[in-house]
């Protein structure tokens, strides 16, 4: 080894003892010929100290001041010294190595670096570079403490996840990563066949169809930490490749999919934070949770559910109101904002005053949402600048309904059904980061159950699946029509602080019922047979009843470590173009490769146009 220790070990037990330290020379300082050097690795920082003074006789100490005086910033350097305490006064409380230093006897330049283009030394998120700078130099980001701090908790996360599965007898089995491309909802990435040219590959948006084979091949509980591929539109929690823990299990209900999540974060949460996770989660129906919600996601950590008041609204003389609920299919949904939730000393009313109110309507209408409603209780009852509109009777009728207390603000919003419940869950989530409500909330999971099977487009009543066409309809003999969108299918989401970390189902595992589904999906008997015949005909060899689910991992860490972006967990992300600006990918090929592979580029079809 290069070394006796790392930058991140000695302490004063260590006094006295010659070390050999090697890593970055992250800072350096000359106080009067006398050397200063922050020295780091993965694992922290050490000061070194050149001292002419206080070194040994046979020192060559000529060498050693042109050695370091040599040094530069990110250089590589190899020390061996003698751990000594630091100066009074000098010692850094915030450093766990900041005790001590070590006066540098000899020295090795092991690398030299270039200038570098953004400082890595640990600093405040707002004084990071520019992300993309960041993306661009990745291997230098990854020297900040925070970037390997968030790896090393991933790895302990991922290490803890697969003892908990091994040792509840779930084998770790790999599925491919050249497949058929198959319609599951996302557009696929594929991969030219130079063999076979005119044929592709793609890479998989999940290993759905493998890992239920793998149930018809009696695996019975197979678990991976699956690389997935997907072309989508850029998000902050979304990469075009991602990390699922991916589950399946034969002969169980939705409870035990649940229950062996349970059990898994549970042992995760004992190993990483020592402490007890509260299970089970609870369970929401996939209807309230929109309904309170405004959400399938939802926050469940704080108040400020939505309530319909639809029938109390539509006694009041209010025109807007009447004029919303005049159509078909319309709501009108309340938000009781506690003045016990955000209200300040010696302030009688919640914190939020005519002026943020007018904010909170300009910022409704960007939205779309049309406007905002308001009233106030006060010790008189409800007063806005509408109340005229309300009678007594229905003014009490809604502070009753709404548990309205002298300083609460009561905030209405009109419209159809679901986007205006959608509307409500998205002005509740501001309220919630406008008033710190979340601050030392912790973390909170929930079960999004009893979810359709199909959603119906607004627009055009084209039927797509909720979540995939493998799941289970919690009837088998599916109607040949009707309205399939009260269809209910046995799927399941898994919520975490307000972000769907997880989702699975119980799957069809009878090949009838997965045609029909097919059907009601719009694919012809030729497009069922062309991309599932495979699977289809898998499920007819004895397809025992199996479910499972997957885990966004690279979600799960990010929302631990309370990370903005699920870039700032993985080792070499794309960026929000989904560019990988460390390798310049992606990126034109030579013409002879496409050509091997029997492809032709749309500029070189332009030029032969010409």
């Amino acid at each position: 080894m290069l070394r006796t220790h790392d930058c991140g070990k000695l302490r004063s037990e260590d006094l006295g003892k010659r070390v050999t330290l090697a890593g970055w020379v992250r800072f350096r300082r000359d106080h009067g010929g006398v050397l200063f050097f922050d020295l780091a690795d993965s694992n922290g920082t050490t000061q070194l100290v050149f001292d002419p003074e206080a070194l040994r006789q046979e020192i060559d100490r000529k060498s050693l001041s042109e050695t370091l005086n040599s040094l530069g910033r990110e250089y590589v350097v190899q020390a061996t010294g003698v751990v000594r305490e630091r100066v009074p006064g000098t010692e850094d409380p915030r450093n766990p190595t900041g005790m001590v230093e070590v006066l540098i006897e000899r020295a090795n330049v092991l690398s030299t670096s270039k200038a570098i283009p953004f400082e890595v030394a640990e600093q405040k998120n707002s004084q990071l570079p520019n992300e993309d700078l960041r993306i661009r130099y990745r291997y230098l980001d990854l020297r900040r403490p925070q970037m390997i701090s968030n790896l090393r908790f991933r790895a302990r996360l991922f290490a803890a996840t697969r003892d908990a599965l091994n040792g509840m007898g779930f084998m770790e089995v790999e599925t491919p990563m050249l497949t058929r491309s198959t319609a599951e909802g996302a557009r696929d990435f594929l991969v030219p066949s130079r063999i076979q040219p005119g044929h592709f590959y793609a890479l998989p948006q999940s290993p759905q169809l493998f890992k239920q084979m793998l149930m018809v091949g009696s695996v019975e509980r197979y678990f991976q930490f699956a690389r997935c591929f997907r072309d989508e539109d850029s998000r902050a929690d979304r990469q075009p490749e991602f990390t699922q823990m991916d589950v399946e299990m034969s002969f169980v209900e939705e409870r035990d999919v649940h229950e062996v999540v349970e059990k898994v974060l549970a042992s995760v949460w004992k190993c990483i934070y020592n402490e007890e996770l509260r299970t089970p989660f609870p369970r929401l129906p996939y209807h309230d949770s929109m309904a309170r919600f405004g959400t399938d996601a939802p926050d469940t950590r704080f108040g400020l559910e939505l309530v319909e008041v639809t029938e109390i609204a539509r006694q009041a003389h209010y025109e807007i109101f009447q004029k919303v609920l005049a159509k078909k299919g319309t709501v009108v949904v309340c938000m009781n904002l506690k003045a016990s939730l955000v209200k300040e000393k010696d302030q009688e009313f919640a914190g939020v005053g005519r002026k943020e109110v007018d904010r909170l309507i300009d910022w409704a209408k960007q939205q779309g949402m049309g406007g905002l409603t308001w009233m106030r209780c006060t010790p008189t009852g409800l007063e806005s600048n509408i109340v005229k509109y309300f009678p007594d009777e229905v003014r009490r009728k809604l502070q009753e309904r709404m548990g309205a207390e002298v300083g609460d603000l009561l905030l209405f919003l009109a419209g159809p059904r679901m986007p205006t419940l959608k509307a409500g869950g998205a002005l509740r989530m501001k309220l919630a980061r406008d008033n710190a409500l979340l601050e030392g909330k912790g973390h909170h999971f929930v079960w999004i159950v009893d979810c359709p099977l199909f959603q119906a487009d607004p627009v055009t009543g084209k039927l797509s699946a909720f979540h995939h066409p493998f799941v289970r309809p919690v009837e088998d003999d599916l109607p040949k029509s009707g309205d399939m969108a009260k269809v209910m299918g046995q799927s399941y989401d898994l919520v975490l602080d307000g972000s769907e970390i997880g989702s699975g189902s119980i799957r069809n595992h009878d090949p009838k019922v997965q045609r029909k589904v097919f059907k009601h999906l719009g694919m012809s008997e030729e497009a069922i047979e062309r991309e599932f015949s495979f699977f289809l005909e898998a499920l007819e060899f004895g397809a025992p009843p199996h479910g499972g689910i997957a885990l966004g991992m690279d979600r799960v860490v990010s929302i631990l470590l309370g990370c903005e972006s699920i870039r700032d967990v993985i080792a070499f992300p794309k960026n929000k173009k989904f560019q990988s600006l460390v390798d310049g990918s992606p990126a034109k090929v030579d013409q002879s490769k496409l050509q091997e592979l029997m492809l032709i580029s749309i500029a070189e079809e332009d030029k032969e146009a010409e």
